[in-house]
Order: structure tokens, then sequence, then C-alpha cells
């Protein structure tokens, strides 16, 4: 790898979609204000410019359709990146991706693949309301032949990315808003990260915090603070929801013996619950203080930037809850 830079996740999405572009000319863009705008929040910035209407294409307001298409565009051999503008918009075309893009693969004995990347953006934080404002990884858990995505870094957004366009398998990557402008080293050289290796973003050993996508940096910055006051904490980024790296979040919890997770989406039917259920599954004799889980409530997201606020966690929070497990107060 080449020298490092300072990009935004934003920036270093767009350059991520533009290497594998010129990687591979089967590498082809759909979505809505992709092309000529840039995207709302310009991650496809000049993209159309480079490479053409042909290969960035804007589409029209239809989910279902534009996602039905890549996927019919996958099977054929290309390999199709679908922006879903904002995350709460998979709902709409929930039938395509469920029903059709998660089974073919299965269900034609392995005859078909489908090298589909889904990137969407999930807006929780920004004000936008109930239906501009949900984090809908947990929706898709369930769903045997899907991949998960959720980087919480410009490094780790680009590599995950370019992973996951070479992938054979249905990938929904999943973007959050409130770090598009975050900043961090991104190498100028070639680089991918594999699917499904977690990372150890804070090394400790009195807690283990498993936080997922836009909650790492508030659980870094806990980790800081209660640095300072006497407690180690070790913080662990899954990067991939599906595949899970099982085996690193189990090591860490077996040497901390305390688990505290930290989710950006709602608490029931979570991430955090499925985490919980496999450590005390498979490590629950190394637990000496019950598993605690932070979260969204469970409550549309409100539009209120005041009352949104309170539904998500809070560094102060996750210092809080941490306190609790590593004292012996819960």
């Amino acid at each position: 790898m080449g020298s490092e830079r300072m990009l935004s996740m934003a920036e270093a999405i767009n350059e991520a979609l533009r290497e594998e572009m010129h990687r591979d000319e089967r590498v082809i863009l759909l979505g809505e204000d992709i092309g000529v705008l840039g995207g709302i929040y310009r991650v496809t910035k000049g993209l159309l410019e480079e490479f053409g209407p042909e290969r960035v294409i804007d589409t029209p307001i239809s989910e279902e359709g534009f996602v039905g298409a890549a996927i019919g565009l996958a099977v054929m051999g290309f390999r199709p990146v679908v922006e879903i503008m904002y995350a709460d918009f998979l709902a709409n075309c929930m039938n395509q991706i469920v029903n059709f893009a998660a089974k073919m693969r299965y269900m034609s004995g392995g005859q078909l693949k489908v090298p589909l990347v889904i990137r969407t953006m999930m807006a929780h934080g920004r004000g936008h309301g109930g239906d501009h404002s949900q984090v809908p990884i947990p929706w898709f858990l369930n769903v045997p032949g899907l991949k998960l995505v959720a980087p919480s870094t410009p490094y780790d957004a680009k590599g995950l990315l370019k992973s996951a366009i070479r992938d054979d398998s249905p990938v929904i990557y999943f973007e959050p808003y409130i770090l598009y402008r975050t900043r961090g080293p991104v190498p100028e050289g070639e680089y991918t990260i594999p699917l499904g290796k977690a990372d150890v973003k804070h090394e400790g050993n009195d807690l283990t915090v498993v936080a997922i996508s836009a909650m790492v940096p508030r659980a870094l910055e806990a980790a800081e603070k209660l640095a300072e006051e006497g407690i180690s904490v070790e913080v662990i980024d899954p990067r991939t929801i599906v595949p899970l790296d099982e085996e690193a979040i189990l090591r860490s919890v077996m040497k901390t013996n305390r688990l505290l997770i930290v989710e950006y989406s709602h608490k029931r039917g979570g991430v955090g619950a499925e985490i919980a259920a496999l450590v005390v599954e498979k490590a629950f004799d190394y637990l000496d203080a019950p598993i605690m889980r932070l979260a969204s409530p469970d409550v549309p997201i409100p539009v209120s930037p005041e009352l949104g606020k309170l539904t998500i966690p809070t560094a102060e929070d996750i210092a809080a809850a941490a306190r609790k497990l590593v004292l012996g107060e819960v």
C-alpha cells in the first residue's frame, strides 16, 4: 500500500467505486440521482462524467424496478452496484431482494451467481423523521443468502466496498450518514478488507464493547474516557454483520469476561440480540456479569433534533453502562 491521505467516508466510497469501475468494465451503477446530480450527498460525484451514462445510470423513482433490473444484470454477468437513497426505501424492493437476489444461487444449485451490491444510506441522527431515519440492518438477518456490511471508518468503507463488489453473492452495504464527512487515513495503493473479518479498534482487558456502524466512534470516545478512570475497554467492530466474525467476539469476551453491545438500530430483535445469544450459547461460563445492550429505543425516530438525540446512544451512555458492568452495579 502507498502513503496515507485523509479522506472522508463519502470520498473513500467514491474512490472505491471509481477504482472498481476502472478495474472491471462489468461494474455499473444504478440509482436515483446518482449521475447528473452525483448523488444527493455527492457520493457518486464525477463518475458519470468519467464513465458515461451507460455505466452510471440515473433511474426512475422505482426501487422495485431498478433493483429487479440489477438482479437480471448480475445474473447475466455484470456487477451492478445499486444505490437506494435512504435505507428506509429497502422496504419498497423487499420482494426483489429477499425472494430473488438472496435465493437464486441456492435454488439454481450454484449455477447462477448474483454479484450485486446494494448501497444504502442510514440517516438516523439527521432529523429526517420516522420514514427516512431507519437502520434496517436487522430486517435482513433472517434472510439466508445475503451478506450485510456496516463500515465505521473511511479506511474500512473503501476496503469493504471493493470486496463486496468482487463477491459473487448479493451484499447490502449500509452507510451511516452521520459518518459521511468523518475523515480518516486511507492508503493510496490497492487494498481490500475481507468480508467476515472483525477489527479490534481498541484493546482492553476489563470489558468488551461490540459496537456497530456509527456507534464505533462513540464507543472509542467512551473507551478513552474510561481509561482515565482505570477501566480498560476493548472495542470490537464486526464490520460485517453477515458473515459475522464470531471467533473475534468470543475471544474478546473470554478475555474480558464482560460484554456490552452498542448498536444504531432498534433494540428489539436487533443485531445485539443475535450477538448476545451467540455469547450465551458459546461462552456463557466466561461471563462475570450480565450482557448489556444499548440501542435505539423501540419508537419511530422523531423529526425533532432534540428528541432525535435521545434515540441514539451517546459516548456518555456507553461509559455509564461500562461502569455498571465493571464495577458490579448490575
